[in-house]
């Protein structure tokens, strides 16, 4: 019997032509064009008697892009720039970086606005309106839900303000807010490596930045979620004076330390006030209580906190191993606590829409795979610069999602940035002419073709900014 290999007769040549690779990450770039948001970073990066060759707002969008589609230096900027049949001129890894040196803080506030304006046109236009918070199998209706939280980008070099971390390493230590309903990375500061958890200076400005990033109409129910690093005095009285604007309604659940005077109030808390915990799904879960601790604790030490402020505790059986403190170790049970000023609703859903918080995991995540997990430059204020673009990548994930990930495409829509490059991003296609129009054509054979196609016609669908 003969034997035979598949790769019998296989040759590899550098001679093709009309073939360009990652046709997806077009995408993307006719979104930002068609929502606006190229044309709103060229005012925001308009220099008086300065003409560039390349336009500042489209090589911030072209950077964007780039992290979308998974690069992670400066460089692979040449992937895009290998794509100048179907893209036009690409600006070059130099030009970039002399971008990035004009994004200075009074730009930075400017392309702020710039997202701003482009995320209400883009609000305006989601298939079905602004998407609900989900948990506990139901949805918050028309709340719009910020999650704010902290994390570690480690380097291995010796950066401008990089500092050793509470976690024993060395690097930044950037905070920021995501929005639940959508996905969306609203702000971020970038921090030394020693910054607080807890800072609540830090806390406050981030989020001050994030409500502006949310469309006026939609600022009226607003619910702030932190893990313990939000919990201080200063963080929620500014919260709590949000309320006074007119129209507007913010609630917080921020997680909490187990002190000791929580401690004495579990102990003297009845069993009957225990209730059964949910599962994310909305059953119940086994082995978990919550109780609401706000009549147990001394008035006294309520009264230094904001009126209304209710505090609830959750305590579960567990796992096989588990470390627990000496307080825990008394009875078995793991606690942890929050506190919200949600007045109404039942307790064990707001236990559940507390929970729910651990989402922001995965968008930390996410911006970690799309280019917060390096950053570039030696200089601090390059890499501030730099965040600016992974939030502008967010965005255009986002919202290629939202937007275009329907119908026929919405086996797209639930993708993470690594399975959407995999499967859109970075699939191959022919580029052929014919008279002045060009036509990108996906391979017929290739799995998600269909959802390919489906997602830029939607796109250019989508109506321009007025």
């Amino acid at each position: 019997m003969k034997r035979t290999s598949w790769s019998s007769g296989l040759s590899v040549t550098a001679d093709g032509v009309g073939v360009i690779s990652h046709a997806g990450a077009i995408a993307p770039r006719l979104l930002a064009d068609r929502v606006g948001l190229t044309a709103e970073l060229s005012k925001a990066m308009t220099r008086r008697r300065f003409i560039p060759i390349h336009d500042r707002g489209r090589v911030l969008i072209d950077l964007a892009v780039m992290l979308t589609d998974g690069g992670e230096s400066i460089s692979d900027i040449g992937v895009l720039r290998h794509q100048s049949e179907a893209l036009g001129p690409v600006a070059s890894a130099p030009t970039v970086w002399r971008t990035l040196d004009e994004v200075t803080a009074g730009k930075r506030k400017k392309i702020q606005v710039a997202r701003a304006r482009t995320r209400r046109h883009v609000w305006s236009h989601l298939p079905g309106g602004v998407p609900a918070s989900k948990c506990a199998g139901r949805d918050l209706g028309a709340t719009i839900v910020l999650d704010v939280d902290a994390t570690i980008v480690v380097t291995h070099s010796e950066k401008e303000h990089a500092a050793p971390t509470y976690k024993r390493t060395f690097g930044y230590h950037p905070i920021g807010v995501w929005c639940d309903n959508t996905t969306e990375f609203l702000a971020a500061s970038l921090r030394p490596g020693n910054a607080g958890s807890n800072t609540a200076a830090d806390h406050i400005d981030v989020l001050g930045q994030a409500i502006a990033q949310v469309p006026a109409n939609h600022r009226r129910d607003l619910l702030i979620r932190s893990d313990g690093a939000g919990a201080s005095h200063d963080l929620l009285n500014w919260v709590t004076e949000q309320n006074r604007v007119r129209g507007r309604r913010v609630e917080y659940s921020v997680g909490f330390s187990i002190t000791a005077p929580l401690r004495r109030a579990i102990a003297t808390c009845p069993e009957e006030a225990w209730g059964p915990a949910l599962n994310p799904s909305g059953d119940i879960r086994d082995g978990a209580e919550v109780a609401e601790l706000t009549g147990f604790l001394a008035p006294g030490l309520l009264a230094k906190w904001p009126a209304g402020m209710r505090v609830i505790v959750r305590r579960e059986r567990p796992h096989p191993g588990a470390q627990l403190s000496m307080f825990e170790e008394i009875d078995g049970w793991r606690y942890q606590a929050f506190v919200t000023n949600t007045a109404t609703g039942q307790l064990q859903f707001l236990e559940a829409r507390h929970r729910a918080h651990a989402r922001v995991e995965d968008r930390i995540r996410h911006a970690k795979d799309t280019g917060l997990g390096r950053l570039p430059s030696r200089e601090f204020a390059l890499n501030q610069a730099w965040l600016v673009a992974v939030m502008l990548a967010a965005d255009l994930v986002a919202w290629t999602r939202m937007l275009a990930c329907t119908g026929d495409a919405a086996v797209l829509a639930l993708c993470e940035p690594k399975a959407l490059r995999y499967r859109f991003l970075h699939a191959a296609a022919r580029l052929a002419r014919s008279g002045r129009r060009r036509k990108v054509k996906i391979p017929e054979t290739w799995p998600w073709a269909i959802a390919i196609v489906a997602v830029f016609n939607t796109i250019a669908a989508i109506p321009k900014p007025a």
